[in-house]
């Protein structure tokens, strides 16, 4: 007979795989919790896992067949939300409009639980203080409030300043991280191995000093050195 702590330890890790098989199989939203039925599933294989590292009054095969009926179940609520548009508010929910065209809809508000100070603290949480500010706040089925502020407390753009700005920003390219190189960006057509073992000789340095090298979105080469005498990351 297997020890009782042999037996968690077993326990534990299998929990632990397939929670990490549940997430792979089933996807990253199963992590943000985007609709009600992600949310329901990660309390309960939560809860499915938890039970199976540790209880061990109740057989093992009962909590694995626990979890690939929940994950079927998910899946197949996934499938059904893909391609039927119909049943989506039903199995994932749908938006509240809390405050439409300025005026606080207090119908909906009270539908849902939702009051003036959870309102407001929302609001604030994306740096909205005066109420009046808002034209459109919606709660998404995630629970995030989006806001659309009314026109004239909109943050100014370049398009609204008629700025022309060009769209040939390159992405970040990593190239060192802890001394190391990265070797999926080292054969950069432009910015690769070659390319920064010579602007390291440029300014007598060796890959050995370097904590970090990135190459920023306007093409200049950042350097974080293990002994950095300029006080953190800089153009180098």
């Amino acid at each position: 007979m297997m020890s009782g702590t042999a037996e968690i330890i077993i326990r534990t890790i299998t929990a632990f795989i397939s929670l990490w098989i549940f997430v792979q199989i089933l996807g990253r939203q199963t992590i943000a919790h985007r609709s009600y039925h992600l949310y329901i599933a990660s309390i309960t294989v939560g809860t499915i896992a938890g039970n199976l590292a540790f209880n061990i009054r109740i057989k093992f095969h009962y909590f694995i067949v626990s979890l690939i009926i929940l994950s079927l179940t998910i899946f197949m609520l996934n499938a059904i939300l893909m391609k039927h548009r119909l049943y989506r508010k039903w199995i994932s929910g749908e938006p509240a409009i809390l405050i439409e065209k300025g005026a606080i809809q207090e119908a909906k508000m009270k539908k849902i639980g939702f009051t003036l100070d959870i309102l407001n603290q929302a609001l604030r949480e994306k740096d909205i203080f005066d109420i009046h500010e808002v034209d459109y706040a919606i709660l998404e089925t995630n629970g995030i409030l989006s806001v659309l502020k009314k026109s004239q407390y909109r943050n100014v753009t370049k398009r609204d300043l008629h700025i022309e700005t060009s769209s040939d920003r390159m992405f970040p390219v990593e190239l060192v991280i802890e001394g190391e190189i990265i070797q999926a960006n080292a054969g950069h057509k432009e910015y690769g191995e070659h390319w920064l073992m010579t602007e390291l000789q440029k300014r007598k340095l060796e890959l050995s000093e370097v904590c970090y090298a990135v190459v920023g979105t306007n093409g200049q080469l950042y350097l974080d050195l293990y002994q950095d005498t300029r006080g953190g990351l800089h153009d180098s």
